[in-house]
């Protein structure tokens, strides 16, 4: 019995894997919401963003995680944001330094701009636990739209941030 336990949940965590690491998330194209979230970290993140703002696929912008020493003007002139369009329109978060505190700073964030829709962009290989994170921390009824950027990730990122969201799916389940 315990042998045929075991068995299955290896056969599960393969195929999980393999769903995880084949079917990754993709952007979101043309999709309207209130406004688009980023998620620091990862390569061309922010400038996805911006470019979702740019282009009126969202009307603010809220970047969480961003390094305590950046300064707004900084920020403006590295990723060419108008200064009009900062002051309207990007607000930028200085509490997060992981997938985790990224929900919790997002969540206070959204409740305080009364969003009903947001785009999240991340890495591909990232999202699906950045969803988990932030659904946790959504006022009732906003819906997510899932952005992701294409990466090219090797085994050994989606291996372990495959073992992050199953650690992270199961602490969910038990109340974590």
């Amino acid at each position: 019995m315990l042998r045929r336990l075991l068995s299955l949940t290896l056969l599960a965590w393969a195929l999980g894997f393999a769903w995880f690491a084949l079917d990754l998330p993709n952007p979101a194209g043309e999709q309207r919401s209130d406004a688009v979230v980023v998620l620091t970290g990862g390569t061309g993140r922010v400038a996805r963003g911006v470019e979702v703002l740019r282009s009126g696929y969202a009307k603010r912008l809220f970047v969480s995680g961003v390094d305590k020493d950046v300064k707004p003007h900084e920020f403006a002139i590295q990723y060419k944001v108008r200064s009009a369009m900062m002051a309207c329109c990007v607000t930028l978060g200085f509490q997060a330094v992981d997938t985790r505190s990224n929900g919790v700073e997002t969540g206070a964030w959204l409740r305080a701009e009364d969003v009903r829709s947001l785009r999240l962009v991340t890495n591909d290989w990232h999202m699906r636990r950045a969803v988990l994170e932030l659904r946790r921390h959504l006022p009732a009824g906003v819906e997510v739209i899932k952005d992701a950027v294409p990466s090219q990730p090797g085994w050994r990122t989606l291996f372990t941030e495959y073992h992050k969201f199953l650690a992270r799916l199961i602490a969910g389940l038990w109340g974590g």
